[in-house]
């Protein structure tokens, strides 16, 4: 079945953990790890990710770490998705038609394309801050 990535897990766990901190609150990968219970080798490559795609940003020195680089409600799950794992395809002819043997007989292509769309919708449409909401103190 579907199963997203664990780096994007990581990813959408670093992003809202920084969120839960404060907007300027400058936290470590390590701090970040040893919290959230996630390698840090692993979550720092995530973090690096998120950073090229100006979702977090990076203070460097004695206190360096990481910080939001957008308001909550202005970075989506998707922004996260795209920042970790690149455009999203669910099947390989989503990425071309050449990666695909059987895109010409295919029957499912189109229903496949419109979950896809969806899903695309879903995560474009669930922002960091609408996500915090949901939390149950």
């Amino acid at each position: 079945m579907l199963q997203v990535s664990r780096k994007f897990e990581y990813g959408l766990h670093a992003v809202t953990y920084l969120a839960t901190k404060g907007r300027g609150r400058v936290v470590t990968v390590k701090e970040m790890a040893d919290d959230i219970g996630f390698s840090q080798e692993f979550l720092s490559k995530a973090m690096q990710s998120l950073k090229r795609a100006g979702i977090a940003s990076s203070v460097q020195g004695v206190k360096g770490g990481y910080t939001l680089g957008r308001e909550t409600a202005e970075i989506t799950v998707a922004d996260i998705a795209l920042a970790i794992e690149g455009k999203p395809h669910l099947v390989r002819c989503g990425v071309t038609a050449e990666s695909c043997e059987v895109f010409s007989s295919c029957h499912h292509r189109g229903y496949m394309g419109s979950l896809q769309l969806k899903i695309q919708d879903l995560l474009g449409a669930t922002t960091i801050y609408s996500l915090l909401q949901q939390i149950v103190p």
